[in-house]
């Protein structure tokens, strides 16, 4: 595992600003995108967020994507590391940002010293500028395949980057937590029968203390496409497409009814965290950190395809965006990020991992959504800040090309292209600046 460090400007695949016209070009993208009004206060109609993986060799700088996400209509973003490009990318926006803590430095967070500098170093020169409201303390760390030397860390890591936090007076403006696999369940079917794995509950319990003693949430990450394509005869596609026309699922022994698996998979973790931990039960709040569905695979991916792909988010969406709960917890708004905003080309894996973005690395959509935010269930646009306009708009998006007050994918794609034309343009002159 490598070692933890801070990550510099522009960490992760990229190509190189080594020539003086690429340098020149680089200089006016960003100062193309910085150039916007003060941060609004982060206030969100929407809970629903996006997954901002940077997992390729092709992908676009951190800047560019603004238009994308006002395009849909999402100012909830989830990155996974604390790269100081994307955060400052992300500043005077107003857009929401869930932060990782990458797994490599879980160890030496768990120390307090380790917390409280790793949070002065890569969080906290931010602050002003960038809204960051969560940190998520490794990804998926119970369940892999370094689960051996990290499980023992993790909630060491959480306890002391919250006490890192508190001791900032920031507890109230940042959430410590992490985001767990559903992996950590051992039954899931019927949902009241959700229980953690055994082997896993020496880590969980006291995990759940935190939790209810932070007022924190648990994250899972929660896929319907793995069930199907695991078993795609004894699950139904409609179930695990979230398709509202499905006439769903009874459970057994709650004899609640499932209208879709992702409900089912969320209420699952809540049964389970009742069996675990009967006190935390009554105050943590279960969220979905990721979820999404791959447009393309192996031949083998049973289901893999821009259809269901189109199709699952789409749903994923407009549940969100409902504002609905889930059967057991009806009166708890169901909060959950789509994964993921670009397609990467450097995920290991399955074929299917590198094909989960809404859109692929040129901006285009990779197919579209037939589920459209409406405005005023969108985050931007609103708070207390400047970066609106009348038109509930940062400024990047003016509506064309949407109509009766919705987002549009197509639209935000088409939008993308003229920013980055713009860029270009400006680029261009740059290099003028530059020659004289």
């Amino acid at each position: 595992m490598a070692p933890c460090r801070l990550l510099r400007a522009g960490w992760g695949p990229q190509r190189p600003c080594g020539s003086r016209l690429a340098a020149a070009l680089c200089a006016a993208v960003v100062a193309l995108a910085l150039a916007r009004a003060p941060a609004a206060d982060a206030t969100s109609a929407s809970l629903l967020g996006i997954n901002y993986g940077r997992v390729g060799s092709n992908l676009p700088p951190p800047q560019s994507v603004l238009p994308l996400l006002e395009g849909l209509g999402i100012g909830r973003v989830r990155v996974y590391d604390a790269d100081p490009a994307v955060l400052r990318a992300f500043a005077r926006t107003g857009v929401e940002l869930v932060v990782g803590v990458p797994d490599e430095c879980l160890a030496a967070v768990a120390d307090p010293g380790g917390a409280a500098q790793w949070l002065k170093e890569s969080i906290v020169p931010f602050l002003r500028d960038t809204k960051i409201a969560v940190l998520t303390v490794g990804n998926e760390v119970l369940t892999g395949g370094n689960s051996s030397a990290l499980s023992r860390v993790l909630l060491p890591a959480m306890q002391s980057l919250h006490g890192a936090v508190a001791a900032l007076g920031l507890d109230k403006q940042i959430t410590i937590t992490t985001a767990h696999n559903l992996g950590v369940l051992g039954t899931s079917y019927p949902p009241s029968a959700g229980a953690f794995r055994k082997d896993l509950l020496p880590y969980l319990c006291p995990i759940l203390d935190y939790h209810a003693r932070t007022g924190s949430p648990f994250l899972v990450n929660a896929y319907p496409y793995f069930a199907y394509s695991d078993d795609p005869k004894g699950v139904q596609l409609d179930y695990a497409l979230l398709e509202p026309g499905f006439a769903g699922v009874q459970d057994p022994n709650s004899r609640l009814h499932y209208p879709n698996l992702l409900v089912a998979q969320v209420d699952a973790v809540y049964h389970a965290i009742a069996e675990a931990n009967t006190a935390a039960s009554r105050v943590v709040e279960v969220r979905v950190s990721e979820t999404g569905w791959p447009s393309a695979g192996a031949a083998n991916e049973t289901g893999a395809t821009p259809r269901n792909a189109a199709r699952y988010n789409s749903n994923a969406m407009r549940l969100v965006a409902e504002g609905r709960g889930t059967p057991l917890k009806p009166g708890v708004p169901l909060r959950a990020y789509v994964f993921a905003l670009f397609n990467e080309n450097l995920k290991p894996g399955l074929a299917s991992e590198r094909y989960y973005g809404l859109f692929k690395p040129d901006g285009t959509p990779a197919y579209d959504l037939s589920f459209k935010l409406p405005r005023d269930n969108s985050t931007f646009g609103y708070g207390g800040g400047g970066s609106g306009n009348a038109n509930g708009s940062s400024g990047y998006f003016n509506g064309g090309g949407n109509s009766g007050g919705y987002y549009d994918i197509s639209a935000a794609g088409r939008w993308w292209r003229a920013w980055a034309q713009a860029a270009a343009a400006a680029g261009a002159a740059a290099v003028l600046m530059v020659a004289v």
